[in-house]
């Protein structure tokens, strides 16, 4: 049985690490299948948002070091190639939005898949951290460049030089996490933000959101051209004609985003 459930809810697609009894630790089986998962998500021209997550009240508790004592070649081949992430799909630039839904801990590389994410969604009494500190495991699953773009230079160190766990409440205020609910909610939460997303013109929101990712690694001039260069291709499917003419109806005026 695959330790990855993939499942479709109109245009989400919720991706569920399922091995609950190691706190959904990834294993190297574990890690290709995600990176299968993601893959075919991407493909999907019907899906529009993706959400991760973990089974049985965990988001991911990292690698799983006993597969990795055990000498697991599945996961000692990633660890090594540089090309594959370790965790899964954290070398992918997937083209469309992925949510995650985070119960219980997400450490470790737990947490480099959920830094991977766009957005996270925690409960209230979630965890996360860089626990792999303890163990003399590295970030190899992005976690040193992400987070210090995440959260600033200055929280980032001070979360990978110490170790130390952030609970949810704290981690919304750095900016860790975007969103909190009620324990046993991420999932639902999750979701429903992805229902949200969904509901809007599609071209111009992926094109929007590569610029953003993609600006990190261009000098100001040369992102703003690729915002315009991005910003023509997305006019140029006709989103922003047909959203004028429905702003000329009367839909979506005054903020609302009840009626487009």
């Amino acid at each position: 049985m695959s330790s990855v459930l993939v499942e479709r809810s109109g245009p989400i697609t919720i991706v569920t690490i399922d091995r609950a009894e190691v706190r959904n630790a990834v294993d190297g089986a574990t890690a290709e299948a995600l990176d299968e998962a993601f893959t075919a998500f991407d493909e999907d021209v019907d899906a529009s948002v993706a959400v991760l997550t973990g089974g049985g009240g965990t988001f991911c508790a990292g690698a799983d070091l006993k597969a990795v004592a055990a000498g697991d070649e599945i996961l000692t081949v990633r660890l090594g190639s540089g090309i594959h992430g370790p965790m899964g799909p954290t070398r992918k630039e997937p083209s469309k939005p992925v949510i995650a839904a985070i119960e219980g801990y997400a450490v470790a590389g737990g947490l480099e898949l959920a830094l991977w994410c766009d957005l996270r969604v925690a409960a209230a009494d979630a965890t996360l951290g860089v626990f792999n500190r303890r163990w003399g495991v590295p970030l190899i699953d992005g976690g040193t460049v992400r987070l210090p773009r995440l959260i600033g230079h200055g929280r980032a160190l001070d979360l990978i030089l110490t170790g130390r766990s952030v609970a949810a409440e704290e981690a919304l205020q750095m900016g860790l996490v975007n969103r909190l609910c009620e324990p046993g909610k991420a999932l639902e939460t999750a979701v429903a933000l992805g229902r949200e997303i969904a509901r809007f013109p599609q071209t111009t929101l992926r094109h929007d959101r590569v610029s953003a990712i993609a600006g990190w690694s261009l000098d100001l001039q040369a992102a703003l051209l690729n915002e315009h260069r991005l910003g023509v291709e997305a006019l140029s499917s006709g989103e922003g004609a047909t959203g004028a003419e429905g702003f000329v109806s009367g839909k979506g005026r005054g903020g609302s985003f009840e009626n487009l």
